[in-house]
């Protein structure tokens, strides 16, 4: 049978085309099966011969029969194709013959998956795959990385990464972190014992609390890769315009991106606030120290916000620091939202401006809440916001009081019939 076996892969091997590769195969694939089904389960076959005898007679019987029979038909096969590879090739090398030889299959033809099959089948002999190695083989085999060579998420990398897993404890969000260009492949290439500690050690000194670090590498990863003495410069300098620790701190905490500015440009924009409002050094600090995302952001809606005050809205330079100071949020905020509340509270409220200066908060308060309270009151005939008569209505409490406390202490309507009026706008 081991004859036999050899025989049939070497004339697999030595087919011209590939159909006599695909019907040997088949014919090899028959008698596979047939000794795979006629031996015992616990026998393994090496490619050249079968180790094991068979169990009964009656399956030495059978596997004679199928032997002759497969004999006798590759003696037919092998005849078969021996008189068509004869007729092929008189076709091919008359003149007349519409055959041509380019068009005549190959050995190239032949299955790939086959014929390695084959070459498998022969190299099984030479390296079996249960031989025992030694313990220097076995250290010196080399086992490729799990960590996958590219990757649409982060996510992908956290089980793998030092850095990625413990920034993730400290509360990174990283899937808003891998929203921006690049900042994925520049985590994954840093230490974190050598370039997230020093930071976050640093934070740690100026009194940043733990629970924001968080909060801050989540909008400003960068912040990971500036140099840690830069970083106390620019901390000094605030220091030295008289921003005390704790305000540092908690400006740090709230606009991540503040360390990320060299000292030249802070000074820039300290000095262009405390000039285009003509405030003073305190009142600036002030501004600063309750909105500290100024000195971050661009300066042109905030220039522009400026002009719409004075120009559009009518306010003069004096109700525009009052406003700036009360409520600093206004210097950038959406400039067809403040012209909207604006619209609102002076032409259909008939609010003047210096009541809108005395509660300029009304200027950062949500616009649909102030109109259904509005138009509620108007209902009622309670709409009355001139303080020097009666039953007037603070603008301060109209915008900032609950929809429970605004029924009962302002419109004194129950809270039900307020939400039924706002079913008619």
């Amino acid at each position: 049978m081991a004859s036999s076996c050899a025989q049939l892969c070497r004339s697999c091997r030595s087919l011209p085309c590939s159909m006599a590769g695909t019907r040997t195969w088949q014919f090899y694939a028959q008698v596979r099966h047939t000794v795979t089904s006629s031996r015992a389960p616990t026998k393994t076959c090496t490619g050249e011969f079968f180790k094991g005898n068979l169990t009964t007679g009656q399956s030495r019987l059978r596997w004679s029969s199928h032997i002759f029979d497969y004999s006798d038909s590759a003696a037919r096969y092998f005849s078969t194709e021996a008189k068509n590879e004869k007729i092929t090739d008189e076709l091919c090398s008359s003149d007349a013959s519409p055959y041509k030889p380019s068009l005549l299959p190959n050995k190239d033809a032949v299955p790939q998956t086959d014929s390695q099959f084959l070459l498998d089948l022969d190299a099984a002999t030479e390296f079996p795959a249960l031989e025992k190695i030694s313990d220097e083989e076995a250290v010196s085999i080399s086992v490729p990385s799990s960590i996958p060579p590219a990757s649409f998420s982060l996510k992908d990398y956290v089980d793998k990464s030092e850095t990625l897993s413990k920034l993730v404890q400290l509360g990174v969000n990283l899937w808003k972190v891998e929203q921006k260009p690049n900042v994925g492949s520049m985590l994954l290439r840093l230490d974190f014992n050598m370039d997230v500690a020093p930071r976050l050690l640093f934070l740690k000194e100026i009194g940043v609390e733990d629970s924001r670090f968080g909060y801050i590498i989540t909008h400003n990863p960068f912040f990971l890769t500036e140099n840690v003495e830069n970083l106390q410069a620019r901390v000094n300098y605030l220091k030295s315009k008289k921003f005390s620790a704790e305000t540092v701190a908690s400006m740090v905490s709230r606009a991540p991106f503040l360390l990320n500015f060299n000292v030249k440009r802070l000074d820039n924009r300290l000095g262009f606030y405390q000039q285009q409002l003509g405030l003073s050094a305190s009142n600036t600090r002030d501004i600063i120290a309750r909105l500290p995302r100024l000195l971050c952001g661009s300066l042109e809606p905030v220039k522009e916000n400026l002009k719409v005050c004075e120009i559009e809205l009518g306010f003069k330079t004096n109700e525009i620091q009052h406003i700036v100071l009360a409520v600093p949020k206004v210097l950038n905020a959406n400039k067809k939202k403040l012209t909207q509340i604006f619209d609102l509270v002076h032409n259909t409220m008939k609010v003047p401006h210096h009541l809108i200066t005395k509660f300029p908060q009304v200027l950062n308060s949500k616009y649909l809440r102030l109109r259904e309270r509005h138009f509620f009151l108007e209902y009622l005939g309670k709409a009355q916001y001139d303080p020097s008569k009666d039953n007037y209505i603070s603008l301060d409490r109209l915008a900032s009081l609950p929809d429970e406390a605004f029924c009962t202490e302002l419109a004194l309507a129950a809270l039900e019939d307020f939400y039924l009026f706002q079913k008619t706008l």
